[in-house]
């Protein structure tokens, strides 16, 4: 037998025919692959002498998913469906040998096979769901033949994988192979097929029984908290719904409701998030060579220092962590070993590289125990001057060549660059708190910063599991500068009438985790507090400013830390603090508007547009080099909701003329804060979108 495209060739062993699919780098269900599976069933159905037939992958893996590749580009037929459909189909048995990883579109093609053996290393899933499509190839009809409706509807919601024995356990799999080689145990189970010692069967002709309490708790999930914002998981439950039916009405119930996902805005948005990830790991320096990092300084035990000397420990780092005296220090290292205790049971540490790891942190009151360290990152508290002396003496004591890292949340990296005599070893690393479970890492260029120290500080990224996003200098960099905006755009509904429970409740809704007044009670009033004295002195004389959280540091309400904030925290749940009001009454007073009732969709429509159009600012300042770095801060570091893409993705969604229109509107009010930003007038004017300046490598 030929090859019968460049994605999947026949051999033949006597009676029995080898399928050999070879896609690399992953396998993917690309148009190549789905032509050649087409062409090979017909093979062997139109040759007299084979028995059985053996499909298998070469490389790593299984056919892993889909061909990202061909996302929003017009479907090539054959379609998968029709693939599937053939399979089962095919008069000669297919056995599929699954090795690597069998996702989406690969799982599906192993269900349409007439018998399932997997390599030990195997793993099978529907993770449709997180791109906000469902299984379109049978996996919502076929599944619950094999294993029930409430195990479907476990796969398709949750999108997790499942290993090759839980995969046996529910009759994903017939049985597990201990064979490492895909194409023995493709020819293996073919001939026992072909023999009759290995059972076959379409999967179609099998029944589904209606689980009406798996249905019943599946729809109460997916109208629960996490997927209340979501049409893909109603989706699916649909059509495991529909699986009692005969296979081919089961199917086109599918199809239907998978091109409803196809159609829907929320797909885009998610599929946009999922390539953010990938996107913004380009940037202009990754030509150059990042230095070696092999011992890492950590400065400052805080909640800060402590979660990034974890995060570099788990990632298999030397780690120094560095404090002033040592009853911090023991606080410090204490928080740290109380931070891998946590990742050990979460099964982010493996039990059998506790002790290697745990040996190598080290405690140090002195800076000079950092001479030796390749990269040097401090985590003080947020002033200039302390952050400026302490570069200056780490000039002094680290060795040439070691990046020197300001976990600074608002400063100027320049200034603090400046106060060494190597700033082009210097880089602003802001990462998010807390530090060993947040992915997001800004990655802070300043002016003279090296290219080798840019891309040291994406490899560092890359080792510890996290996202880098390149920004530029400016007060609160990407992410802290946005925020600043629509937690004044928050402030001000306050002022305007609003309670600050309607605004958090209005935010939630729209899907954010929490509201900007929660946000506030978790991180610390103080934090707010001492951010706004630092930049009192530049703030314009016009700028509209509310009193009311001053008024509550001074009272000592600090939020979740002292039990009181926006929110009385003394009970079992928050609740809104019911001495508040006077505060709030004295705020409005001393801004002298007047008060009007606000809807919910009037505050998450100016939270919003505040949002955005800080964010479009940004770009036009050159701080973030294309709107989806700004998605993908917001997205991995803000609790941004993953299925509307981002803010600059969700910009598009609502159009930048009617954003020009809500703040030419809002601006009749207060023409300080609500100005157009010239970027987003000409796109308007132009019927652009964000979107189309992402093509920047």
């Amino acid at each position: 037998m030929d090859r019968t495209s460049a994605a999947v060739s026949l051999e033949r062993e006597g009676e029995i025919a080898l399928i050999r699919i070879d896609n690399p780098p992953v396998n993917a269900a690309s148009h190549a692959l789905r032509a050649g599976l087409v062409a090979a069933i017909q093979a062997i159905q139109t040759d007299p002498g084979i028995r059985a037939a053996g499909l298998y992958c070469a490389g790593r893996t299984f056919v892993a998913g889909a061909d990202i590749r061909e996302f929003g580009q017009p479907p090539q037929p054959p379609s998968l469906p029709e693939v599937c459909n053939l399979i089962e189909a095919c008069q000669i048995p297919i056995i599929a040998a699954i090795h690597g990883t069998a996702l989406g579109g690969g799982c599906e093609i192993a269900l349409a096979a007439h018998a399932r053996i997997g390599i030990h290393d195997a793993r099978m899933g529907l993770p449709e769901v997180t791109l906000g499509i469902m299984p379109g190839a049978g996996g919502t009809q076929r599944a619950p033949r094999l294993i029930g409706m409430a195990a479907t509807l476990d796969l398709a919601l949750s999108g997790k994988p499942v290993a090759a024995q839980k995969a046996l356990a529910l009759g994903l799999l017939d049985e597990i192979s201990e064979a490492d080689t895909p194409r023995a145990v493709a020819l293996d189970g073919a001939r026992r097929a072909a023999s009759g010692r290995l059972a076959t069967r379409r999967t179609g002709d099998l029944t589904v029984l209606t689980d009406q309490t798996a249905l019943d708790a599946a729809r109460r999930r997916v109208t629960g908290a996490g997927m209340a914002h979501l049409n893909a998981p109603r989706r699916i439950v649909e059509a495991v719904a529909a699986s009692p039916l005969p296979l081919t009405q089961g199917l086109t119930e599918e199809r239907r409701l998978y091109l409803e996902c196809q159609n829907d805005p929320q797909r885009a948005a998610l599929v946009h998030a999922f390539f953010a990830e990938r996107v913004v790991a380009k940037f202009p320096e990754q030509q150059a060579k990042a230095r070696p990092l092999r011992r890492i300084g950590v400065i400052g035990g805080g909640t800060m220092g402590s979660g990034i000397a974890t995060a570099c420990l788990l990632a298999g780092f030397q780690v120094t962590l560095v404090e002033q005296t040592d009853q911090a220090l023991d606080r410090g290292l204490s928080t740290v070993s109380a931070n891998l205790d946590g990742a050990l049971k979460r099964g982010k540490l493996r039990p059998q590289d506790e002790r290697e790891t745990r040996a190598a942190l080290t405690g140090a009151t002195d800076l000079n125990a950092l001479a030796a360290a390749d990269l040097i990152v401090e985590a003080v508290f947020e002033q200039i001057e302390i952050k400026r002396e302490l570069f200056a003496r780490l000039d002094q004591i680290a060795a040439p060549g070691t990046v020197l890292a300001t976990n600074t949340s608002y400063l100027d990296v320049n200034q603090i660059a400046a106060a060494t005599s190597r700033p082009q070893d210097v880089i602003g690393l802001h990462f998010f708190s807390p530090a060993h479970v947040m992915r997001l890492l800004e990655i802070v260029v300043a002016d003279r910063t090296a290219p080798d120290v840019v891309s040291t500080g994406f490899a560092l990224a890359k080792r510890l599991g996290k996202i880098g996003v390149r920004a530029g200098v400016c007060d609160g960099f990407i992410g802290n500068r946005i925020m600043s905006a629509y937690r004044r755009a928050a402030d001000n509904l306050v002022l305007d009438g609003a309670a600050p429970e309607q605004v958090d409740h209005a935010i939630r809704d729209f899907g954010m985790a929490m509201g900007p007044f929660e946000m506030g009670d978790l991180a610390g009033l103080d934090i707010g507090w001492q951010n706004r004295r630092r930049l009192d002195p530049i703030r314009p004389a016009d700028e509209r400013y509310s009193t009311l959280a001053d008024r509550m540091y001074d009272l000592g309400w600090l939020g979740r830390k002292t039990g009181r904030g926006y929110y009385d925290h003394s009970g079992e749940h928050p609740v809104p603090n019911p001495d508040l009001s006077p505060l709030i009454r004295d705020a409005r007073a001393a801004d002298g508007r007047p008060l009007r009732e606000l809807t919910d969709q009037q505050i998450r429509d100016r939270y919003l547009t505040a949002m955005i159009a800080e964010g479009v600012r940004v770009l036009q300042d050159g701080i973030a080099r294309r709107p989806v770095d700004i998605d993908a801060v917001f997205l991995f570091g803000y609790g941004f909701p993953r299925h509307l893409g981002g803010p600059m993705c969700h910009a598009d969604t609502i159009g930048a003329a009617e954003l020009t229109r809500r703040i030419t509107e809002y601006a009749a009010e207060d023409p300080q804060f609500w100005r157009i930003p010239p970027l987003l007038a000409r796109l308007a004017a132009e019927g652009g979108r964000l979107a189309d300046l992402n093509d920047k490598g």
